[in-house]
């Protein structure tokens, strides 16, 4: 066996994994920075459990690297690296390489034997073959599991039938001819043998006719042994379900490292807070389910009442009660978009959840809107107003009277539990959806793209010349490059730093080739820098609190894409699935981000769920949104991003993203050039003259 199941009283699997990551670096005689090294997704999740990974190694003085990883590509140029490095015996992944088959040569297999791989993915399926395989370079595959693996029972013995038992008889007519082509060849091999030594034919005949019966009694016995056609077809069933009924996410990778830390006893409240982030980011980006966030929120709520003193009560509950005041405490979110920051009216406006209720995209639901807020005794001037400067007795009865008159307009699930933390008198306590924002936002377009921020009191006067500024990244003024030695250091393996500290760009007319990528990727020059400026903003209030604004730019262009998506009814219904191709806008190069395409064709999904009638009949009766497929031109890549996203029918369910399976097909089927970035498999990169036959052929695939 060689997952690990969660740590029990008698079994502490992640301790003791963690212990003999440890041992062999104490052991090593090359002991570097490069002896543990982690790799990382660049995802919230990934870098919450790297940051608390990191950790934990510097109360071990254990020395390590992180190396931020976007995809499979960049996976495959970085592992030909590792491959070099001698000193290297602990290899972390987070996630990432759940669904590959790491023990092959392709992969980890070749590597030294004293190397081990840790596999910390919430992504699934995962394949079998590292949590069942068997061997040397089996064992050295380590999955950290939350639990599921132990509920593959009937994969498993699927997977190992048809991986160590004979193959059954194609054919008993044929293996019968084979038998006897194989008998007479052998009694013709022993005339000529006897014919040589000068014995007789009668002799001959008895020797050919023991081994006849000698061959034949020994195929019967293995024949005994072999599965029946029926059963492999069983089994290949099974393992056919098991990997593509589609995508879904399980325990986030920080939840993991929590229970890590825990097993270890050494939480506390920065631990605890990383863990949160990452269960969050699930939640508001649809990869879990409002059922399965509250059966782990109920275990974060233990957490914070352990380690936490408890909150005050009433308007002191929303300000930390000393300098050195880092506690978490409890708070019911709501869904309006970073509305402790924002307007009341803006909050509301870019939520997708009132957007599709209220229909806001139309002159009627902005008028919805107001109307709500009126009846709810807040005056436009309040609702316009920073939420901070509203009256106190505004704020104190904001959830009181949604939950009275909201239901009118059918906003009825317009809060659900999280937490908020106080980081004393740096800044107002922050709520975990508003830090996944900031997060998010940094990752995505803190570089790479040019954005403009809202400056705070612009909109009433407060500034002369206009009501926002160009986004900077913190501590480079106007525009001032990183220093190369930071660059090189930052760069994954493929980018060559040029003379001036930077990566050398794409070409403008360079197109997509098949399963190909560019040598000189423009991603390079601004995705990792995201990676770590949003890895030091999650220990960085000051730098959390200015990503707020990138975020509420990122949600404004948002809404002002979708908007015009749905008043242009760019929609187009294509027998299964519901597609939207923009090729112009002034924000098409936001778009051609995956991160913020997913983002747009989620707020699709969530606004029209109640609007739009096209659905499905399934086998069983039961209506089902049509899938959602995006896609953004990139004009310096001569290509388009493409994003496909599920739709269930009731807001806070998910289904199994079925997407990474659909593109293979059709770019089987249609012959198109493309290539996967990311390790998101719902996300394309398609050459600009296929996408038109590309989604034909996807459209014309099977119904979900």
């Amino acid at each position: 066996m060689v997952f690990l199941p969660p740590p029990t009283d008698t079994n502490p699997s992640y301790s003791q994994a963690y212990t003999r990551i440890l041992t062999a670096h104490r052991r090593s005689p090359l002991t570097s920075a490069s002896s543990v090294i982690i790799l990382v997704a660049p995802d919230v999740d990934a870098l919450c459990a790297a940051r608390m990974l990191a950790d934990l190694f510097k109360q071990d003085d254990v020395g390590y690297r992180i190396i931020p990883v976007s995809g499979i590509s960049e996976l495959e140029r970085i592992r030909t690296e590792l491959a070099t490095y001698m000193e290297l015996h602990s290899l972390i992944l987070l996630n990432m390489g759940g669904i590959l088959d790491l023990s092959s040569p392709d992969w980890f297999g070749d590597f030294h034997t004293r190397v081990t791989v840790h596999v910390i993915d919430s992504t699934r399926p995962q394949n079998l073959s590292i949590l069942f395989g068997a061997g040397v370079n089996g064992e050295r595959i380590v999955v950290w599991d939350d639990g599921g693996a132990a509920k593959l029972e009937e994969e498993r013995k699927a997977w190992e039938a048809l991986m160590f038992e004979p193959e059954p008889d194609s054919d008993e007519d044929g293996d019968t001819s084979d038998d006897d082509d194989y008998s007479r060849h052998e009694d013709e091999d022993d005339e000529e043998e006897f014919e040589e030594i000068g014995t007789s034919s009668r002799k001959r005949r008895s020797l050919g006719d023991d081994r006849k019966g000698k061959r034949r009694r020994t195929d019967d016995k293995e024949r005994s042994r072999r599965m029946t056609q029926d059963e492999r077809d069983t089994y290949m069933a099974r393992l056919e379900k098991h990997y593509m009924t589609g995508t879904w996410h399980g325990q986030s990778a920080s939840g993991t490292i929590y229970i890590l830390a825990t097993a270890l006893e050494r939480v506390d409240n920065d631990l605890l807070w990383l863990a949160i982030l990452g269960l969050t980011y699930q939640y508001t980006s649809i990869r879990i389910s409002r059922d399965k966030y509250d059966s782990y929120h109920s275990i974060y709520h233990d957490e914070v009442s352990r380690l936490n003193p408890p909150p005050p009560q009433g308007d002191k509950a929303q300000s930390a009660s000393s300098p050195d005041d880092s506690s978490i405490r409890f708070s019911d979110e709501l869904r309006f978009m970073l509305y402790r920051h924002w307007t009341l009216y803006d909050a509301m406006f870019h939520s997708s959840y009132v957007a599709g209720k209220l229909g806001i995209w139309k002159e009627a639901g902005r008028k919805r809107l107001t109307g709500l807020l009126a009846r709810m005794g807040f005056s436009i001037p309040q609702t316009q107003q920073p939420f901070p400067h509203m009256d106190m007795s505004l704020k104190r009865d904001l959830i009181s009277q949604l939950e009275t008159v909201a239901p009118e307009y059918g906003l009825v699930e317009l809060t659900y539990p999280s937490f908020m933390r106080c980081f004393g008198y740096k800044s107002q306590p922050l709520s975990a959806c508003d830090a996944v924002e900031g997060i998010s936002a940094l990752l995505d377009v803190a570089g790479g793209v040019k954005m403009e921020v809202e400056v705070e009191g612009a909109r009433n006067g407060g500034e002369w010349f206009g009501m926002g500024r160009v986004w900077e990244i913190p501590g480079l003024v106007n525009g001032a490059k990183w220093r190369k030695d930071e660059d090189t250091e930052n760069i994954p393996p493929g980018g060559r730093p040029n003379g001036n500290g930077t990566v050398t760009k794409a070409k403008k007319n360079q197109t997509v080739e098949d399963d190909g990528e560019s040598e000189e990727s423009k991603e390079v020059e601004w995705w990792v820098r995201n990676f770590w400026m949003a890895y030091d903003a999650l220990s960085d209030i000051h730098l959390l609190q200015q990503s707020l604004r990138l975020a509420m730019s990122v949600h404004k262009a948002i809404i002002r894409q979708g908007t015009s998506i749905i008043d242009k009814q760019e929609i187009r219904t294509m027998r299964n699935h519901r597609v939207v191709v923009m090729n112009q806008g002034p924000d098409l190069h936001l778009f051609s981000h995956p991160g913020v395409l997913s983002r747009l064709a989620l707020w699709l999904v969530d606004a029209l769920r109640d609007k739009l009638s096209g659905t499905n009949v399934s086998t069983r009766n039961k209506r089902k949104s049509l899938p959602f497929v995006v896609a953004c031109l990139n004009e310096p890549s001569n290509s388009f991003i493409v994003v496909g996203v599920m739709a269930a029918m009731d807001f806070g369910d998910v289904r199994k993203n079925e997407f990474g399976l659909a593109f293979l097909d059709a770019k089987e089927r249609c012959n198109a050039r493309t290539r996967h970035g990311s390790f998101d498999t719902s996300v394309l990169e398609i050459n600009h003259d296929d996408l038109h036959v590309f989604l034909e052929a996807l459209c014309e695939g099977p119904e979900y």
